[in-house]
């Protein structure tokens, strides 16, 4: 079996998911094309090379639909040889293409494949897709008679069955905006502009470093309704907009090659793809996958929580990685140590492979040799990835 390695990864700086946000003038297919076409250029790497590219995002209407990673590689001048699909595996999308590139390496059918992820939040708002769709059919209503929740209300599930008061939640919020304001992003953002006259955007827009508790505990929760309040009277209705990620714009990739198709071009692996799992967890509490996957793939690589060194939990509601970090026993200073989702966003269909592109900048800075990186998912599931940094 062939070694899948990471060579490079790059992610666009957050743009506000909203009109008038940094990104918001992008059509989502640029988008991502301006990203695809940074990360072959930065490594002068020949994209007739590209065996395929495999791209994640969850709201696929409008400029969104019809595949497009394969729009996406044809807009960034790849050969029309270079094929594209799209996949959706809810929040954690691009994560999982990344787990597809890297297992395609390893059982031999790529030597050099691309994986990625886009969401244009500000023009494809979250639930854009299924709006006045009937999403679950006979059988699926039947099976769940009391009907399905919105992930908002599942995070406040989550808080309450592990005790997360809103004082925890909102200090670990504003933890997350003053590690993302410390931290250096250079080396992993690429600088994009929708035209010749805009100014490159580098900076990430969501971060919000004067933010402070106070702020925060004056905002009211975000996912309260009579009806949610009838059914679930163990929730005290804590999570707001302030200790959830914000809606967001942007794009990422990573280059995934074989091990020696790397060497034969003369290009430095920066990490190894070392092992992958996934898992279902249950749909109304839905957010809780994190944990079981964290177990199983520990499991798979024959590892221990303390041999990890840095740890990327999404950060798409504070009471995940926190109840995350209940459940685990990791040392708090290696969760999400330059920040998350909360303060760098969550553009839905890029988050995986944004979050193993801030995975593996951390891992250089600091000297360390294997990342974990979990995302809970819309209906349930959830992805991890390990990494081993070389070098």
């Amino acid at each position: 079996m062939s070694t899948a390695v990471i060579v490079d990864a790059v992610r666009t700086a957050s743009g506000r998911g909203k009109p008038g946000g940094a990104l918001a003038g992008f059509h989502p297919v640029d988008l991502l094309a301006s990203v695809l076409r940074g990360l072959v250029d930065r490594n002068d790497l020949d994209p007739a090379l590209l065996d395929d590219v495999i791209g994640g995002c969850l709201s696929q209407v409008g400029g969104q639909s019809s595949n497009i990673t394969r729009a996406a590689a044809l807009a960034a001048g790849f050969p029309e040889s270079v094929p594209g699909t799209t996949i959706d595996r809810q929040c954690g999308s691009s994560q999982q293409a990344v787990a597809f590139a890297a297992q395609g390496v390893i059982a031999g059918a790529y030597d050099v494949v691309i994986a990625c992820g886009v969401e244009l939040m500000s023009s494809y708002p979250l639930g854009s897709a299924t709006l006045g769709v009937d999403t679950a059919g006979v059988k699926l209503a039947a099976r769940y008679a009391d009907g399905l929740i919105g992930q908002g209300i599942s995070a406040e599930l989550v808080a309450a069955r592990w005790g997360l008061d809103r004082e925890t939640l909102d200090a670990y919020a504003l933890r997350s905006h003053q590690l993302a304001a410390e931290a250096d992003f250079a080396r992993e953002i690429l600088p994009v502009r929708a035209s010749d006259t805009d100014h490159p955007h580098h900076l990430d827009e969501t971060i919000r470093p004067t933010t402070t508790l106070e702020a925060l505990a004056q905002l009211a929760p975000a996912f309260r309704n009579d009806a949610a309040a009838a059914r679930f009277p163990e929730i005290d209705w804590q999570i707001t907009a302030g200790n959830s990620s914000p809606l967001t714009d942007g794009a990422s990739a990573v280059l995934i090659m074989s091990e020696d198709r790397a060497k034969s071009l003369g290009l430095t692996p920066r990490a190894r793809l070392a092992a992958f799992a996934v898992t279902g967890s249950d749909p109304i509490e839905m957010l809780t996958g994190v944990i079981p996957v964290s177990w199983r793939i520990l499991d798979r690589a024959r590892l221990e929580v303390d041999d990890i060194d840095t740890f990327e939990v999404n950060e798409a509601f504070a009471s995940v990685p926190l109840a995350w970090l209940q459940e685990l026993g990791a040392d708090p200073a290696l969760l999400n140590p330059r920040g998350g989702a909360i303060a760098l966003g969550h553009p839905i269909g890029s988050s995986g492979t944004r979050l193993l592109t801030t995975m593996l900048s951390t891992l250089e800075q600091g000297g360390g040799r294997w990342g974990l990186q979990v995302m809970c998912e819309g209906g349930g599931m959830a992805n991890a990835t390990l990494i081993e940094r070389l070098g």
